[in-house]
């Protein structure tokens, strides 16, 4: 980590912009450290024992813990008025776009306070209020998304961007060329961001994909490009700003961010097909520690303990209210379902 002299902010300022960063972390981290707890009750899979307690959190659940300085470090440079596309791992982006902690722990529940009224789930939570057009259960998928999004934006001339988020694994798919070469022929406003956590599911990423990567495909195609260490906050926080001025300015960009996925594929995966000091390693780099090392030579390590108390306390207060939060009616499934007419196929 580079030395609290050379980054160029007064000491003062970059205290609070880290401690702003962290606190986006911690409460992404508390988030997701309990939605994998209420998920794990009640069911025996990928070697875990069964629990006692039915689960609360149904279906898949795919966690960002490890990934949380990407998340921070690039909505840190969001208007509420921007636009987000996640994937099937998007709590920790849905938060740092602004989405209240406990619509969202309703939604995983599947209740009918949740974002989308119980409907979504993990996979497909999603909060326009804030900008949030939905995380996706299909890799790649959010790309072309965010890149019809973005044109949209440009043709009704608005002041906003979409950043749109992706893993590893979605740049060896179609949707990936398509969406880049369609940004950059029409100059949209989009920053696309890789965040590489190096395992696609179960897959090591190098094994499965050809040449230098995201970044060097991005940049054969004209983007501006940049890659970064995804769990150094204050690097993705300075480069997610860079590559914003650019995409306000017209010209679509790519961040590059290399992370690590601490848990499994699912949160009922224990992930044990890797490596276990490639996981000790690390671990040595979780994102949090850093920054509360780093918080810490700044004089603010009572700051950051009591963020971490608060997001405890948030997320806590969220469990309470998914717990006793009411479930939806059966009607509900008839809403927001697109009629055929007639009901007949066409």
């Amino acid at each position: 980590m580079d030395s609290i002299e050379n980054k160029g902010a007064p000491p003062i300022e970059r205290r609070d912009r880290l401690l702003l960063l962290y606190r986006t972390m911690a409460r992404i981290r508390a988030f997701e450290d309990a939605a994998e707890i209420a998920s794990q009750g009640g069911v025996q899979a990928w070697g875990l024992e069964a629990s006692s307690t039915p689960a609360k959190v149904r279906g898949p659940l795919h966690l960002s813990t490890g990934q949380e300085a990407v998340a921070a470090g690039v909505c840190a440079n969001l208007r509420r008025t921007d636009l987000l596309t996640s994937t099937h791992r998007g709590h920790g982006h849905t938060l740092a776009k602004g989405a209240d902690m406990t619509r969202m722990m309703c939604e995983l529940f599947g209740r009918a306070t949740g974002c989308n009224r119980g409907k979504g789930g993990s996979m497909h939570i999603a909060d326009f209020g804030v900008g949030m057009l939905g995380a996706n259960g299909v890799v790649a998928d959010g790309i072309p998304i965010a890149t019809g999004a973005a044109h949209a934006l440009k043709l009704k001339r608005k002041d906003a961007i979409v950043a749109c988020f992706f893993g590893d694994g979605a740049i060896n798919r179609g949707p990936f060329l398509e969406g880049l070469n369609w940004a950059q022929v029409y100059k949209l406003p989009v920053l696309f961001v890789c965040e590489d956590n190096r395992i696609a599911a179960t897959t090591a990423t190098q094994a499965m994909t050809a040449g230098s990567g995201a970044a060097a495909r991005a940049q054969a195609l004209g983007l501006a490009t940049q890659t970064v260490d995804g769990n150094d906050v204050e690097t993705v926080d300075r480069a997610a700003g860079e590559l914003a001025r650019e995409v306000r300015a017209g010209r679509p960009a790519l961040l590059h961010a290399i992370t690590y996925r601490f848990k499994g594929h699912v949160s009922v995966d224990p992930g044990r097909y890797r490596d276990a000091g490639e996981v000790a390693r690390a671990l040595e780099g979780d994102p949090l520690a850093r920054a509360r090392a780093l918080l810490a030579r700044l004089g603010a390590a009572e700051h950051a303990a009591l963020i971490d108390a608060a997001a405890k306390t948030e997320v806590d207060a969220a469990l309470a209210a998914a717990e006793a939060a009411p479930w939806p009616d059966a009607a509900e499934a008839y809403r927001d379902v697109l009629s055929t007419g007639e009901g007949r196929w066409r």
